[in-house]
């Protein structure tokens, strides 16, 4: 759940905020890696969200680092291009020739 996307309602966002300070009192002053997935990032909603979120951690002394993702895009563009795309145990396996070009 997103806190910016919670209800107004101040008593909700004081709970939200209970809840959490433990985790940013914890986490203060240390890096946080966050995926940022290609299916996500078709979302403009979601990205808005996502970006006040990671906003958000910054704010509060956690220092977010962003990878995104991209496979939808990638496997789109692959077909595009011809390219035949394997995936193993849920992972693409991208070719060399694949890489260079």
């Amino acid at each position: 759940m997103s806190l910016t996307n919670t209800s107004p309602d101040p008593v909700v966002k004081a709970a939200v905020l209970a809840q959490a300070l433990p985790y940013m009192r914890r986490y203060a002053g240390r890096t946080l890696v966050v995926k940022y997935g290609g299916h996500a990032m078709g979302d403009t909603a979601v990205g808005d969200s996502f970006a006040r979120d990671v906003a958000l951690l910054k704010q509060v002394g956690i220092n977010p680092v962003v990878v995104h993702g991209g496979g939808p895009q990638i496997a789109q563009m692959l077909k595009r291009l011809g390219i035949e795309t394997t995936i193993v145990d849920g992972l693409r396996v991208t070719d060399r020739e694949t890489m260079e070009g």
